[in-house]
């Protein structure tokens, strides 16, 4: 891959954790751990730093740089002090450690460059947690201004499977969650590596499918039924392919 990723954390554990959680929906993303003092303890080293990230380079064109806390932030930019090429290839980017994570290394793995990756950690927080979309509908019976509703109040919803029009260029359908976790990290990564492949704008319950953190925010479970929409050419091809991947269960239902 292109991007590389670089954990520097004061704790071991909480670096390779991270590390864990990101292999898991990236395989093929490089990541390295710069975490713990000299001696192993809570802090960070210098030293680890560097190390992590001449062993990310070299296993790839340029990497990403998360930091957990403010001392762990000086160590990296004085690492990049040091070694002024550093800065050509490498990004230290202001980002929540997990979920920041999570949406650089599933970037990288769908192939995104260095500006793409380091947009989509620093994006992390907002997309984690979608705002609800309202729009105004006038109220019945008493005088009194616009009430706001939510975009899904009235929907009418197919049955599950079946595609239906909505605009000219849109299709879309209901299916089933089946795997008993819902699209958590791993699901929600297939599903979004698939969309990103497509190229096609494809959204689940109104979150959008290409990113696997919008995908785990919507908190699905077994048994409930969600709509997949998509828009433009290939439309007919991604909801099949989506719903198809869900209606699978993953390999957990």
């Amino acid at each position: 891959m292109s991007v590389a990723l670089v954990l520097v954390s004061h704790s071991t554990r909480l670096a390779d954790g991270v590390a864990e959680l990101t292999a898991e929906m990236a395989p093929d993303v490089v990541v390295r751990c710069a975490a713990g003092d000299v001696d192993g303890g809570l802090g960070t080293s210098l030293e680890r730093v560097q190390e992590a990230l001449d062993a990310a380079l070299a296993g790839a064109a340029s990497a990403v740089v998360l930091a957990d806390l403010g001392s762990a932030v000086l160590t990296v930019e004085s690492a990049l002090e040091i070694d002024p090429d550093l800065t050509r290839r490498v990004r230290l980017v202001s980002a929540p450690f997990v979920e920041g994570a999570v949406a650089a290394a599933v970037t990288a793995q769908q192939g995104a460059g260095l500006d793409g990756v380091v947009a989509a950690a620093e994006d992390a927080a907002r997309s984690i947690g979608p705002e609800p979309v309202y729009e105004l509908v006038e109220s019945s019976g008493a005088e009194g201004p616009p009430v706001a509703a939510t975009g899904t109040q009235g929907e009418v919803v197919p049955e599950p499977g079946a595609p239906s029009s909505g605009a000219a260029d849109e299709v879309s359908a209901v299916v089933e969650i089946r795997n008993p976790l819902g699209l958590h990290a791993r699901p929600a990564a297939v599903v979004a590596r698939s969309v990103a492949d497509l190229g096609v704008p494809v959204t689940v319950e109104g979150a959008d499918a290409a990113s696997v953190l919008a995908l785990m925010s919507l908190g699905t479970t077994a048994g409930q039924r969600v709509t997949v929409t998509a828009r433009g050419e290939g439309a007919d091809t991604a909801v099949a392919l989506v719903t198809g991947l869900i209606e699978g269960g993953f390999g957990e239902a």
